[in-house]
């Protein structure tokens, strides 16, 4: 008898996986896009097991993937664009990127990331290797952008005046050639210009006389390192991104793929904050509206549960470093009204 009942209670559940697989709604490709915050091939690597995890996930969720494809975009406002044509499903835009086309997609997560040692407004106490900005363990869910100085000949001159507690004037940031982001990205520009027009009587970046506009972080920092520039904007964890790379030999790779950049000393004492934004909301998941298929109450609840798992996971950890989440809360377009402010000013 208890042989019997074993053996009906496994086929039992072998009918009631089988059955629970035949109800699962069945996708062809789910298209996943990264915007070019970090260098595209150390997204690529960073990323590479994330289509099995999400499919395995998924499937519990009740959809049955056959392929998730993973790519990352040439500037924000190409991924932006290619979710509103529908031509990508899932994107990890910034704040200010999604409020740029919350028409067309909509948010479903934000990023919660590990805070920084350092949320100071006053740039000198992030300056040198006594203020290397380390992780805490408290969750946040904003973060900053900074606006640094380069090891330029006038950057270092920038640098030597802010860590003198001298206060920059309009002059000396016009005479600096900078390196800036496109206008969609919160940390290369929208904030950046924010903290020009509150400091200096509503100038803004566009308002500068020599700035060149880069299509990611990796670009502005070989580009700091080069001298070729006086100075970069970027968020505040940057350096702790770049430190390896910059001390590396430029025939050299750092543990994530980052070329070297050349120098001797220290990312920490060659590139030396002159300025600190206001909080930025942390990036977003966000889904295109153009695709019914995923644009559904169903489906976002799927892969919300999906991501949410993946990252509560020691290996989705590892997958999610490479943009410093740590951690997805669901999220709703009102939490970007602000980024929408932002962007309006801005524009």
């Amino acid at each position: 008898m208890k042989k019997l009942l074993a053996l009906l209670l496994a086929v039992a559940m072998i009918v009631g996986c089988t059955s629970a697989m035949a109800e699962a709604v069945k996708m062809d490709k789910l298209t996943l896009e990264f915007v070019p915050s970090k260098d595209a091939d150390v997204i690529i690597t960073g990323t590479k097991n994330l289509p099995d995890l999400l499919k395995a996930e998924m499937l519990k969720q009740g959809y049955d993937i056959g392929e998730v494809d993973i790519t990352v975009g040439t500037s924000y406002e190409a991924t932006g664009e290619a979710m509103a044509a529908g031509t990508i499903d899932i994107g990890w835009l910034p704040g200010g990127t999604y409020a740029l086309y919350s028409d067309e997609v909509d948010v479903i997560l934000t990023a919660t990331r590990a805070g920084l040692s350092n949320d100071s407004t006053d740039p000198k106490t992030w300056n040198g290797d006594a203020n290397k900005t380390v992780p805490t363990d408290t969750q946040v869910s904003f973060y900053r952008s900074l606006i640094y100085a380069t090891p330029s000949a006038y950057g270092k001159e920038l640098a030597a005046k802010v860590n003198a507690g001298e206060a920059l004037t309009w002059d000396d940031l016009n005479k600096a050639s900078w390196a800036v982001l496109k206008t969609s990205s919160s940390a290369g520009y929208i904030y950046p210009t924010l903290w020009l027009m509150e400091n200096y009587d509503g100038k803004k970046l566009s308002d500068l006389t020599n700035v060149v506009t880069l299509s990611g972080y990796g670009d502005a920092f070989a580009q700091a390192a080069a001298e070729a520039v006086d100075v970069v904007v970027c968020y505040a964890d940057g350096r702790r991104d770049y430190e390896a790379a910059w001390i590396l030999p430029t025939d050299q790779q750092d543990s994530t793929g980052k070329a070297g950049m050349g120098r001797t000393d220290s990312i920490w004492n060659e590139l030396n904050v002159i300025g600190v934004t206001a909080p930025i909301y942390n990036d977003t998941v966000s889904i295109t509206k153009a695709n019914p298929a995923v644009y559904n109450p169903a489906f976002i609840a799927a892969i919300q549960t999906a991501l949410i798992n993946i990252i509560g996971t020691e290996e989705g950890q590892a997958i999610f470093s490479v943009y410093s989440h740590t951690g997805y809360a669901i999220a709703q377009d009102s939490d970007y009204d602000a980024a929408r402010k932002a962007l309006e000013a801005v524009q």
